[in-house]
């Protein structure tokens, strides 16, 4: 299924993300999925929020910069090799992943990834193609 991310630029100093998480707690926000990657000066916290739009606003208001990208959440069996098997498919497919992460979310034995695709169009043709289930609930 595709769905909205979004991407929080931050200053790589104490307390920055804490300030993100109270920020959008405050707004009623839940998270569904997170990562963060860092650099010596600056970290991008990626999330999947319940409340999109919302969660944008709240950020936008406390002073955070921010961005909305259109990503995949697959489900995949939660068992050796699940999601090798997501994997294998993008691959015979040609479907450039930028980046993935894991969902705080998991359902009937299955893990849900959040898929970054180069084209999100095929990517998204590819899930319907092969069987590969949508998560749902986002």
């Amino acid at each position: 299924m595709r769905i909205k991310q979004i991407s929080i630029f931050l200053e790589n100093v104490s307390g920055r993300l804490a300030e993100v998480t109270r920020t959008l707690a405050n707004a009623g926000i839940n998270l569904r999925a997170l990562t963060i990657a860092d650099t010596a000066d600056f970290g991008i916290l990626r999330i999947v929020a319940d409340q999109p739009e919302l969660a944008l606003k709240a950020l936008a208001d406390g002073g955070f910069t921010a961005k909305e990208t259109e990503v995949l959440a697959v489900e995949v069996d939660d068992r050796p090799g699940g999601l090798a098997h997501a994997m294998e498919i993008f691959r015979r497919n040609r479907v450039n992943i930028e980046y993935l992460y894991v969902s705080l979310e998991k359902t009937r034995e299955k893990a849900v990834v959040i898929f970054k695709v180069e084209d999100i169009a095929l990517g998204m043709k590819i899930v319907e193609e092969n069987n590969l289930r949508p998560a749902g609930g986002f």
